[in-house]
């Protein structure tokens, strides 16, 4: 009986002792993996924070307009006879576009030519008989009224013959033609179009709330599909005094040189308008920015060791943005790999080299 209960105790002893030695390997190779994870770097990729210049702008879209643009219409009418010009050309204001036959025209001149000497020779006489009251005032006033008569006959007749020949009203390209050689056309009928595209215009339509940021003469860029993105300034020239109540817009047109002629009335134009610029201030890569439970903040990067921020931001642009609060001048926030990061990250810089950091 007692050699049994010795056994027993052993036993117990033993097993006792085994699970003691497997608690305390399992401590062990835990401690192990919390320190090979403590170990672990993850590699980022960081910017330096710089100071520069940046810009506030009202974003818009609009359809060019040329400043001016006129609807040739002839004055008289008649069959195209000849056309000088085709679309496209330029032309400065008085050029002959088009001319209708005009024979007729010149008989009318010539024939009222005749009528008017006529009568001009009858209106010296009856003078010279009136002076000498040898006829009366009411034959002298017929006479005298029948002259002044033909001669605005006369000047219409020079008018209808120079009218023969259609004029451009104002200098610019010319855009459509609406007539060809033996057409007939009507007085008042269109006959060209023409279109002045230096300067050209572009009307925006900015909200009432942003209205006060806006001011004559302010500049603005442009940029256009059709020209590969190429900027063009332009400035502010008019904005309109009243509020459309409809889309709580206000209107206001662009003045944009065009001295090169590649933008074209009725193209797409991209418009920052430029309203406030804060300088020398700090700014980081907008990828950098990252928000958490409505906090914005970066990953900056002190010692391997990434430490969160809270930021507060300004200004934007495509790839740049404003810090106002959190970050000072050549702090290292975190561009690349941010996402896997908490704070307190071991962390390796991986483009260090780029950044002549001198690690």
């Amino acid at each position: 009986m007692t050699r049994i209960l010795v056994r027993t105790l052993l036993l117990f002893l033993s097993a006792l002792a085994i699970i003691n030695y497997l608690n305390a390997c399992g401590k062990n190779g835990e401690a192990k993996i919390v320190e090979k994870e403590e170990n672990v770097l993850i590699p980022v990729e960081v910017a330096k924070v710089v100071q520069d210049d940046i810009s506030a702008y009202i974003t818009a879209t609009s359809t060019l307009q040329a400043e001016e643009e006129a609807e040739v219409v002839a004055k008289t009418s008649g069959i195209v006879q000849q056309i000088f010009v085709e679309e496209g050309d330029r032309v400065t204001k008085g050029q002959i576009l088009a001319k209708l036959e005009d024979e007729m025209l010149a008989i009318e001149v010539e024939r009222a030519r005749a009528e008017l000497l006529k009568l001009e020779h009858s209106f010296k006489r009856d003078q010279e008989l009136f002076e000498k009251n040898l006829i009366s005032s009411e034959q002298f006033q017929n006479t005298r009224f029948q002259y002044e008569a033909q001669k605005a006959a006369f000047e219409k007749a020079k008018l209808n013959l120079e009218y023969a020949k259609i004029r451009a009203p104002i200098s610019g390209v010319v855009a459509v033609r609406y007539i060809k050689t033996g057409n007939m056309v009507k007085i008042n009928q269109p006959v060209f179009k023409i279109v002045d595209f230096d300067p050209i215009l572009a009307n925006i339509f900015v909200p009432e709330t942003e209205i006060n940021k806006v001011q004559i003469g302010q500049k603005a860029q442009l940029r256009f599909d059709a020209t590969n993105s190429i900027v063009y300034e332009g400035y502010v020239q008019r904005i309109s005094p009243i509020v459309d109540p409809s889309s709580g817009t206000v209107k206001v047109i662009l003045y944009v040189e065009n001295r090169d002629q590649k933008l074209k009335p009725g193209m797409f134009a991209r418009v920052k308008l430029l309203y406030d610029t804060h300088q020398k201030t700090l700014l980081i890569p907008r990828e950098a920015v990252i928000t958490e439970d409505d906090i914005t903040m970066v990953y900056t990067v002190q010692d391997s060791q990434a430490i969160r921020k809270p930021v507060k931001l300004g200004y934007s642009t495509e790839k740049m943005v404003e810090i106002l609060q959190g970050l000072s001048k050549e702090d290292l926030v975190v561009v690349v790999g941010q996402n896997s990061l908490k704070d307190s990250s071991k962390v390796e810089i991986v483009n260090s080299t780029s950044l002549n950091l001198g690690q």
